[in-house]
This record gives structure tokens, sequence and C-alpha cells, in this order.
């Protein structure tokens, strides 16, 4: 029993051995590629919010507006008058004034209001209207747009100015309220900066003695157009796209990266096997391959000479007058090689690479010199060829 459990047993070892060694495989392989597309991801996300950075200029841009005004003038008037009108200077630009900080950016174009906090008081429903008075600057101080537009508090009776106070009065006794209104005044409906003179500043002048203000406020709104627009109105969508499409990119490159580690291009290379013959085997192979040739131009010569009668010429005697015979040439390496080489018998021909036949420049063929069986030199027979062996190394594929 013992002895038949034994091969179970270590077959059940070696299943679970690799079993344990497949799982670890594939766990490291899950864990790896689980870090890639992490890395894949945030990379896309951080290459999004990068663009979206660079690409979209500030949307809105608001500033505290501070008038000053003179206060060295002769205020003997019962009514109370400003020695000067108030004029406050704003800039456009953030974080010290840098260039690379200017709240507009370049042909984008924007809205820009002024808001007014105006109390109720009787010197303001008496002022009626007033000018608002706007110029913007470029670096140097130089003027490049100018504006003014009117503005004034909205009228309210007195019945409704009663009435609101009995209703609004406890919220007025505690402080949470005040009466006063919030004047909007439209400066530029569609201001844009000039790239040559791009405006750093703007200079705000409300051109009356009489206004009294509590704050101002300067806002700057953008109005997008294409895909600016989109982004801004879209935002959800327009960040699942681009990070998918970061994702889908990087994704193709690492791949293609993969293939060309692995395979060495997209597709993978055909398999070509090479047999390589140097030294003294090939020197072998070409004596084997003569011996051969040689052997099958002699069945090839004794054929012949036993089929054809006596007096007779055969295909393979020269012809009297030493004319070649029609349609070969003696400079012909190729068309004796075929002659003399012969077909084998299953059709191939036993023309082997690296055999050539010997012709001159002259074009006549010399008679060489062959060893035969005695081991005697004697003179070539005009049917046989020499075969010539090439030095060096030889390479079959």
């Amino acid at each position: 029993m013992g002895t038949a459990m034994g091969p179970v047993l270590m077959w059940l070892q070696d299943v679970a051995a690799f079993t344990l060694l497949k799982a670890r495989r594939t766990l490291l392989q899950a864990v790896l590629l689980f870090c890639v597309i992490l890395l894949l991801l945030w990379v896309s996300i951080f290459l999004y919010g990068s663009f979206y950075y660079s690409y979209m200029p500030t949307v809105s841009f608001s500033t505290p507006v501070h008038y000053y005004y003179n206060t060295d003038c002769d205020t003997s008037s019962p009514e109370p008058v400003l020695c000067s009108f108030p004029t406050a200077n704003v800039s456009f630009q953030k974080n010290g004034g840098r260039d690379r900080d200017r709240v507009m950016a370049l042909g984008q174009p924007y809205r820009i209001s002024l808001e007014l906090e105006m109390p109720e008081s009787p010197a303001n429903e008496q002022l009626g209207m007033f000018m608002v008075h706007m110029s913007c600057y470029t670096t140097g101080g130089a003027a490049v747009a100018s504006v003014a537009r009117s503005a004034m508090l909205h009228y309210r009776s007195a019945a409704l100015q009663t009435l609101s106070t009995l209703v609004f009065s406890p919220a007025l006794l505690a402080g949470v309220a005040e009466q006063k209104q919030l004047v909007e005044v439209e400066l530029y409906a569609d201001y844009r900066s000039d790239a040559y003179q791009p405006t750093v500043g703007a200079v705000v002048e409300i051109r009356s003695r009489r206004v009294q203000i509590y704050a101002a406020q300067l806002r700057i709104h953008a109005y997008f157009t294409g895909v600016r627009y989109v982004l801004y109105n879209f935002p959800l969508t327009s960040a699942f796209v681009g990070v998918a499409s970061n994702f889908a990119f990087l994704s193709a490159l690492v791949l293609l990266s993969y293939l060309r580690f692995i395979w060495g291009g997209i597709w993978p290379p055909e398999q070509v096997r090479v047999r390589v013959v140097t030294g003294n085997d090939a020197r072998f192979q070409q004596q084997r391959r003569g011996e051969t040739a040689r052997m099958r131009m002699q069945r090839v010569s004794s054929s012949s000479s036993s089929q054809k009668e006596p007096g007779e010429i055969g295909p393979l005697d020269e012809p009297s007058g030493g004319d070649p015979q029609p349609g070969t040439t003696d400079d012909d390496p190729s068309s004796s090689a075929g002659v003399l080489l012969g077909v084998s018998g299953d059709g191939e021909e036993d023309q082997e690479p690296g055999i050539r036949e010997p012709s001159n420049s002259t074009g006549t063929e010399e008679p060489e010199l062959l060893e035969d069986e005695e081991g005697s030199p004697g003179p070539t027979p005009p049917w046989e060829t020499t075969l010539r062996q090439r030095p060096g190394a030889s390479v079959d594929l």
C-alpha cells in the first residue's frame, strides 16, 4: 500500500509545487500590471491638470476699490461736499505685479463692472445721476482705453421706504440689515487686452463731490468661447475625456515600447535558421561534392558513348574545326555546367553553391591535369571540368 501511494504523493507534490509557482507568477504579474496602470493614471491626471492650469485664464477677478480725494479745501458750505472727485488706482496683476500673473489673458474678452454700495441717505437721493469714469493703462502709465458711464440710486417712494422700515425693523435694530443699495455699473462689456500693449491697471473716478459710498468692488469676468467654453461649463466631462485620452496615448506608448523590447518591433521577426560551415568541414564537403559531380559526369559520358554507333559524334564531343555547338559558347560557364553536371533522379539540379566552372578571358578552355585511379596525372578529357574550391568559409542557408 505504501509503495503504491508513493508515486501518487510525489505526483501530488509536483502538481502542488507547479500550481504554487504558477499562482505566484500570476500574482506578481497582476501586481506589476496594477502598478503600471496606477502610474499611467496618475501621469494622465497630472498632464490634464497642467494643461488646464496653463490654458485656462482667470475666470473671475474681484478687487476692492479704495477711493481717495483732497481734504485741504474750504468746507464752509452747510452741505457735505468733497474737495475733489473720489479716485482709485486698481492693479490688474497679482502676486507683486509680475507679468506672468496678469489677470487678463491676451485676446480673451472680459466684462468689467463696478459695484457701488451706497446708503439711502438724503444726500444720495438728491444727488441724482453721476458719472463713473475708467481709464486703463499699460506698463509705463500710457492710457490704452477709457470709458465713462452714468449711474444713480434706484427710486423708492416715501411710502415704500416707510413700509420697508417697518417690516425690517427687527433686522435693522439687530444690525443684520442696513438701508443701502448695491448699484452695479457696467464699464466694459467686451474688453480685450492688446498683446503689444497689455493692460496692467486702471484708474476709476467718480465725478461727483456729493456722492456718499460705503464700499466699492471692481469685478472682471471672462466670457469663454470654443475649447475654453467647454472646459469651463462642462468640467467633469472635459476632465474625463482629457484623462482618458492621455491614458490611452500613454498606454499605447508603453505597449509599443514593450513590444520593441521583447520582439524588436511591432511584428515578431521570421525564424531563420542559418548553418555556418567553416574550416575542415567546408573543405570536406566541397571535396565530396566534387567527387559526386565527377562520378555523375562519368556516368553520363559512359551512357552516351554506349548508345552511339562507331564513327558517330556524340553530343558531348566537340565538332570538327573547333567550332562550338549551336546555342552554347565556351565562355558561358552556366551552359557548360548545366550539360556536364546533369540533373539528378528527383528532378533537382545538382549545382551546389561555391562550385564554378573555370573560364579564361580569351574564351577558350585549357585542358587541365587530373589524377586517374592509379594516382598519376593525365590530360583532362574534353567532357570533364575541373571543380575548384574557393578559399574561405561557406554559409548554407
